[in-house]
């Protein structure tokens, strides 16, 4: 199955196309006339709703064109971090964009805990129906930026599942069997292709 996935992001493309392909699909970043969409990101509370939405924008600016028929996917995720009681969250892109980093790393009370968790929530319009899958990464945040691999918070977070790097420290071959995106992105593609089919 050909899937085109809205977003403006092409690390999410490679990272979705990594993954995907494995499991028989092809990933196509969205795009019309030859243009990224613009896509309106709602200031939700959750990373649920802000990935339907995009999703059903996306599936509004098809409708007509010869991509009508095509698998839509769009995604939100965020990083949730308990100290600072799940902040950023759903405004994870836009803080990073803001403060960066390092000014996350300076929000972080030095005597609290590190604990935190990437979410990733996909939306697939398929046939009429949203489908959705969630995924979750748990991990630690880091005491210092590491890593020059993936994009977003990966420098400063740490997987449990992993061996003590940093995601940003890991191929996207390492990063792509734990990533709360992939496992979203799995979830997604088990629900387009039920054992029933």
């Amino acid at each position: 199955m050909r899937i085109l996935f809205a977003t403006g992001n092409k690390h999410k493309v490679s990272e979705a196309s990594e993954i995907l392909s494995h499991l028989g699909h092809e990933v196509d970043q969205l795009l019309i006339h030859g243009q990224v969409p613009e896509l309106i990101e709602p200031q939700a509370e959750g990373i649920e709703e802000v990935a339907i939405s995009k999703v059903m924008q996306a599936r509004d600016l098809v409708i007509g064109t010869e991509l009508e028929d095509s698998i839509i996917l769009a995604e939100d995720s965020g990083l949730f971090i308990d100290s600072l009681r799940g902040f950023p969250g759903p405004f994870s892109s836009y803080v990073e964009g803001t403060i960066g980093l390092s000014g996350i790393l300076h929000l972080i009370p030095p005597e609290s805990g590190r604990e935190a968790e990437f979410r990733t929530i996909a939306a697939v319009y398929f046939e009429g129906e949203i489908l959705t899958g969630t995924g979750i990464c748990s991990g630690v945040i880091s005491r210092e930026i590491s890593g020059e691999m993936g994009f977003g918070y990966d420098p400063i977070f740490i997987p449990h599942d992993g061996d003590g790097r940093t995601c940003g420290e890991m191929s996207s071959t390492e990063k792509s069997y734990i990533s709360h995106r992939g496992r979203a992105l799995k979830e997604v593609s088990e629900l387009l292709n039920p054992p029933s089919k």
